[in-house]
Order: C-alpha cells, then sequence, then structure tokens
C-alpha cells in the first residue's frame, strides 16, 4: 500500500511540476490522515495551505507560480507583472506571484485580484500554467507602468507572440481598464516611445546635430517601424540582430521594406552607424532632412 500511495503522488505530481493538492489527493482515495501523515514525515511539503511538493521536487520559479495559483481555487490565473515575465515580457528581478480569482482565498505572499467572473477569451496556458492571454496581460500593466516601460512590453508582445493593437484593442473595449488612455497612445504610437539603447542612441545624435525629430516605433501599412518624418516621407529602420536572426524575420525586413520604399525615402542604419561613424549618418541624413519633401 505505501509503494502504491507513493506511484500515486508522483502521478499526480508529475502533471503539476510537483505539485499535488489536498483536493486531488483525496479525490484519488487517500484519506485526511494519509495526507496528514505524508505532510508530517516530509514527503508532501506544504507551499501553501492545501498545495504541496513532493518532497524530491525542488521549488522553482515556475512551480512557485503554478503554486500560487492552486491555492487560490479553481478557474485562478496567473496575471499582472507575474504573468508578464513569465511570457518574457519584462526582464529583471522575478516579481512575487501574483493572480486573478474568482475566490475569496488569500494565501500569504501573493498578490490577489478579485474579479466576479474572468471571460474565457481572456483564459489560456502557458508552460502548463493557467494564465491570462497575452493582450490581457498587456492591458493589465497600463495602469502602473510608464508610456516608454508600457511601450517595451507591447513590443516584446508583437515579437515573440505576434500580439497586434487590436488584439489590445479588443480587451479595451470589453473591459474597464486603468490606465487605457495610455495605453492607446501607445499602441498607435502617439507617444514617443524608444525601445533600445541603439534607439536612443539615434535620437541623440539627431537632437546633437540639430536635425528634426521623428516619430518612433508607430504602425505603418500593417508594419511597426522604428523611425518616421512624415514630412519628409523619411523611413529609417535601426537593425540589431536580435530581432533580425531567422529567416522569417528577414523576410518580414524584406516586405516591410518594399511598403517603406513605395512611401518614400528608405534608409538603414546599425551600431556602427550611430555609435562609430556619426559623422558620416549626420552627412547623409541632413539633406534628406533640410526641408519637407
Amino acid at each position: 500500500m505505501p509503494r502504491e500511495i507513493g506511484t500515486l503522488l508522483t502521478r499526480l505530481a508529475n502533471r503539476k511540476k510537483g505539485l499535488v493538492t489536498r483536493e486531488e489527493l483525496l479525490a484519488a482515495g487517500l484519506s485526511e490522515g494519509q495526507v496528514d501523515c505524508r505532510v508530517q514525515t516530509g514527503l508532501l511539503i506544504p507551499d501553501y495551505k492545501g498545495v504541496y511538493r513532493l518532497g524530491h521536487s525542488a521549488p522553482n520559479l515556475e512551480s512557485s507560480y503554478l503554486a500560487a495559483v492552486l491555492a487560490c481555487g479553481e478557474g485562478t490565473l496567473l496575471s499582472g507583472h507575474a504573468a508578464a515575465y513569465l511570457y518574457g515580457l519584462t526582464k529583471g528581478r522575478p516579481p512575487r506571484p501574483e493572480v486573478t480569482t474568482t475566490t475569496k482565498r488569500q494565501p500569504p505572499g501573493v498578490l490577489v485580484h478579485r474579479t466576479r467572473a474572468i471571460h474565457p477569451r481572456y483564459r489560456t496556458e502557458y508552460r502548463g500554467i493557467p494564465i491570462t492571454t497575452v493582450p490581457r496581460t498587456v492591458a493589465d500593466l497600463a495602469a502602473g507602468s510608464t508610456p516608454a516601460d508600457l511601450a517595451l512590453v507591447f513590443h516584446e508582445a508583437r515579437i515573440k507572440f505576434g500580439v497586434r493593437p487590436e488584439y489590445v484593442e479588443a480587451v479595451l473595449a470589453r473591459s474597464r481598464v486603468r490606465g487605457a488612455a495610455k495605453l492607446r497612445r501607445v499602441i498607435r504610437g502617439d507617444e514617443r516611445v524608444l525601445l533600445s539603447e541603439l534607439e536612443r542612441g539615434f535620437i541623440a545624435l539627431l537632437e546633437r546635430a540639430g536635425l528634426p525629430l521623428p516619430q518612433t516605433n508607430i504602425p505603418r501599412d500593417g508594419h511597426w517601424v522604428d523611425c518616421y518624418w512624415p514630412d519628409h516621407q523619411l523611413t529609417v529602420e535601426l537593425d540589431t540582430y536580435r530581432y533580425h536572426a531567422s529567416r522569417h524575420a528577414w523576410e518580414k525586413d524584406q516586405r516591410r521594406e518594399r511598403k517603406a520604399r513605395k512611401r518614400g525615402d528608405y534608409r538603414r542604419y546599425v551600431w556602427g552607424d550611430v555609435f562609430e561613424a556619426e559623422d558620416e549618418l549626420v552627412a547623409e541624413l541632413s539633406p534628406a532632412l533640410a526641408a519637407p519633401s
């Protein structure tokens, strides 16, 4: 019997990153006493009330996030900054578990957002963890983020998950979202945002040279462009290796470039142009920006 129980525990825990809930154990046929006995002997290690980690399973970020979701009950989703971090939309130190739930549970150390209902269109699963969809996650970060930080989150969502402005607009249309006006300015390109050191260096170079500044990171013809001067019909793309190291990215760039050339002048610059050949870049751009076309 102990061996059978051990096999059962392993099978249940393997389905959820080494985690198992008391409800699952009772539903599988264990008694309250059998569960408590294995907690006392260390075979089951409590992460939260009613949520246990199998003794041989080392905790990690994903299991800690899933444990928080399980601790808050059926239908709970990882959300907010924790969801954004798991998706790779933000970087830095991992944020504490954050969830959205319809239950009244409040596990220690978990940031809980309560709601009457969570629409199915906002639910998904990522890496085995119930989580808000990427567009919903972007919207959830609007209230507490600066325009620059929000733009970076949306940029990562576009690159990694193909999120388009209309996907986020659909969330804003269905829900009351704090910071919605700010988010709309970001996704429509109405906020001047600089997403990388290369872009910041380029804008700083234009300012030192006294050249007119462009609109940055805005949608044009179904694509996002780094810099655009509407009065001069000039588009500049600032290329980094990170987003151009695959055939798909290269082909996407070619289509974007063809559309840009139809609008007017089109230039591409890389790191060396901006930081190592400043005079040459300024000399090349100055005539194009001298007077509106």
